[in-house]
């Protein structure tokens, strides 16, 4: 409450701000959110009940998606690269809010995206990754399909699972299997869905 106080204050200084609604754990935010409509939603990631990455994406799915920022003390790469995935629009640390919070609602508001500076490398690092994944031989070549089934692996799913969620047969998936085997060259029984983990972030 006392941080969410300070962040109040900082925000409504700024003319034409507004904070119209606050929350101690994510369910409530989530209701609130769902409700009020504001244009930008700030959610730190540890709240109880649901936590940031669940609110967000609960309001992405929601019609018209409402902007998401992330506000956490959390700067490793795995955080950062879950929120993007997610679609949030942006990325606050704690401990530089005061100076950046109001840039990033603005940002935001705008239709563009917000990342903490200091994050720049991890950005940086995805976008490589995702360049080289682009130009690998034969992923230019994969279908929509496939590329679904490989998302599906990488959460671990089996051909059955992955069947049931896509509505098909298990041997179609068994069949979408190979021919993405084929087509990135791999071999071996564990070989696709090592290179589904390892592209995951690429792949959403």
């Amino acid at each position: 409450p006392i941080f969410r106080g300070g962040l109040r204050a900082v925000i409504e200084k700024e003319p034409g701000f507004n904070v119209i609604a606050e929350a101690g754990d994510g369910a409530t935010a989530l209701t609130l959110a769902r409700g009020q409509r504001p244009d930008v939603v700030l959610l730190d990631l540890d709240m109880p009940v649901l936590d940031g990455f669940a609110v967000a994406a609960e309001l992405r799915a929601a019609e018209p998606p409402i902007a998401v920022v992330i506000l956490t003390m959390h700067k490793d790469e795995m955080h950062v690269n879950r929120a993007v995935d997610l679609g949030v629009r942006g990325f606050l640390l704690k401990d530089g809010v005061a100076a950046e919070v109001v840039g990033c609602i603005r940002t935001v508001v705008a239709g563009g995206e917000f990342f903490s500076p200091v994050l720049s490398s991890h950005l940086l690092n995805r976008a490589r990754r995702s360049a080289t994944f682009s130009t690998q031989a034969g992923v230019a070549d994969l279908t929509r399909s496939e590329r679904r089934v490989l998302c599906l692996l990488a959460q671990l799913k089996t051909s059955k699972e992955i069947a049931a969620e896509l509505g098909v047969s298990p041997r179609t998936i068994e069949n979408h299997r190979a021919h993405i085997c084929a087509k990135l060259e791999l071999s071996g029984s564990h070989a696709l869905t090592k290179f589904a983990i390892q592209h995951k972030n690429e792949l959403a």
